[in-house]
């Protein structure tokens, strides 16, 4: 048991994250700009904050922490936007958006969260496979999550001195209410080799193996596609 801290948590993959780690006993920090969206657990404190806002999750942070113990064993940065952008249709508010939820948002929570995590910690940051490849009308998404591929190496070095690993996840099509809203989920799962999509629950389970020192405790700087085999590398 230990506590975790999951953002974006109230919806899609946050939400099946967070409910799987209160499955199994743990404390978990949930962060999210919207309210609880019905999660009830005795281990479970909300937060509603904006990742953009690094004061403000400290501040929020601090006593939250306090109350669990102390220490965070696991940080889960999954909130993100995905808007679609073109050359013609980005704009200067746009792309401050989409940056500074996916990119910024990730080194907020991260920088937040350190002071309170261990030898023995770790971090799973959230990408996507539009990271890797391109995908048509996510121009900035992409691009967005390209910059998180690289902030997961770039802090599994940084933070390897203190024992905290850093490892980044990169789903492709996932079941979640944003990836509904598109109307094009039946469409794409047609495409994958495996013939469906994932389930939030699938991507949380990844978050798990990646927290667990016992068998991922070797285990640094990667960022793990779980595609269906629709994107391989």
């Amino acid at each position: 048991m230990g506590t975790a801290v999951i953002t974006g948590a109230g919806s899609g993959m946050g939400r099946a994250t967070a409910e799987l780690y209160l499955s199994r006993d743990w404390q978990v920090i949930a962060i999210d700009i919207a309210a609880n969206p019905g999660i009830a657990s005795a281990n479970l404190q909300w937060i509603s904050a904006d990742v953009r806002d690094r004061n403000s999750l400290e501040t929020a942070l601090a006593p939250a922490v306090a109350a669990a113990g102390g220490q965070i064993d696991c940080v889960a940065n999954i909130a993100g936007v995905f808007p679609p952008t073109t050359l013609e249709t980005y704009t200067t508010e746009n792309f401050k958006f989409i940056f500074e939820v996916n990119v910024l948002g990730v080194l907020n929570v991260t920088a937040a969260c350190v002071p309170y995590m261990k030898s023995g910690s770790s971090i799973v940051n959230f990408a996507s496979v539009d990271g890797f490849t391109v995908s048509p009308g996510q121009l900035l998404y992409g691009a967005s999550k390209s910059a998180v591929i690289m902030i997961t190496k770039s802090l599994a070095l940084e933070l390897a001195p203190k024992g905290i690993r850093v490892n980044g996840i990169a789903p492709g099509w996932v079941a979640t209410p944003g990836n509904a809203a598109t109307g094009r989920m039946d469409e794409a799962a047609k495409s994958i080799p495996l013939g469906r999509v994932a389930q939030p629950s699938e991507i949380a389970e990844w978050v798990w193996l990646l927290s667990d020192p016992t068998k991922a405790g070797f285990v640094d700087g990667e960022t793990i596609v779980i595609s269906g085999g629709d994107v391989m590398r």
